[in-house]
């Protein structure tokens, strides 16, 4: 009987490595009589070839990549039958410690062909799903300024150069947000589907993928001082609520204003705009 999988692969993703490729086709052509692998070289490539593979139907789609790539592959594949696993060899994927997958691109396909397939929740804003979180405002610009070029070099570093220049000219604007018809003001807020943020960190400690809802973390103060104290208590592990912050269940999320809009670790886009929980939305290996 005839069986068939997808690869995707991000051949410019942070940690990817060649030699850990080859490792793993080896083995997914032990798995699977016919292999088809497919190399992302633009922003969206990801997302059209996983679509096009849907519609072939293969037991299984691979993308080996970062959450970005990760992310457009869901955009690709979400409420189809088509089982995806993820394969890290980003920057920092997120998504995978939250799975607890290998980092290991090698290590990781052997656990995704053993492992098992479940239905997760994923978050939409405007007209693009999201795995992990959606950050508005400050995270949001700070993903705007990482040059490209820089962020394949330096990896982390990219992102906290970024962060810096942002924090030194921080001057956020007044948010409105709507949260299941309620109404809260911030200077910038994460919408978390998971449980995990920008490597080991937590901002919601009760968010996860099996939540049956999101999870928001809204910062009211505007000044750096106060990003400061909400960076620390992301850091020391998130705090569902404090005077400076404010985390609130919810399945839909409207933000007007003006911010940036980072998902999933890359950028998105600017404000106004409309958030969305979806249930059992994707076919996940885990």
């Amino acid at each position: 009987m005839s069986s068939s999988a997808v690869l995707i692969v991000n051949p410019v993703s942070g940690s990817f490595s060649e030699k850990r490729l080859l490792l793993s086709i080896e083995v997914l052509k032990k798995g699977f009589s016919d292999v088809s692998i497919f190399y992302t070289g633009k922003r969206g490539d990801a997302e059209q070839i996983a679509v096009d593979a849907v519609r072939k139907s293969p037991e299984m789609i691979l993308a080996i990549g970062g959450d970005g790539t990760f992310n457009e592959v869901v955009n690709g594949t979400a409420y189809t039958d088509v089982p995806v696993a993820f394969i890290p060899a980003g920057t920092t994927n997120v998504l995978a410690r939250e799975l607890d997958f290998p980092a290991d691109i090698y290590q990781a396909t052997l656990k995704a062909l053993d492992g098992k397939t479940e239905y997760v929740h994923l978050g939409r804003i405007n007209d693009k799903y999201f795995v992990l979180m959606a950050g508005i405002g400050f995270d949001g610009k700070a993903v705007y300024r990482v040059n490209q070029r820089l962020k394949h070099l330096s990896g982390k570093g990219a992102y906290l150069i970024s962060g810096l220049k942002c924090f030194m000219r921080y001057r956020p604007e007044l948010l409105r947000i709507v949260v299941d018809d309620k109404v809260y003001e911030g200077y910038g807020l994460i919408v978390c589907n998971a449980g995990y943020y920008a490597g080991s960190f937590r901002v919601c400690p009760d968010a996860g993928l099996g939540a049956p809802h999101l999870y928001v973390s809204i910062m009211h103060g505007a000044k750096r001082s106060d990003l400061l104290r909400y960076v620390f208590d992301v850091v020391c592990g998130g705090r569902m609520s404090s005077e400076r912050t404010t985390c609130i269940k919810g399945k839909s999320i409207v933000v007007s204003g003006d911010a940036h809009i980072q998902i999933d670790g890359d950028y998105f886009g600017t404000t106004p705009a409309v958030i969305t929980f979806h249930e059992r939305a994707l076919r996940l290996i885990v």
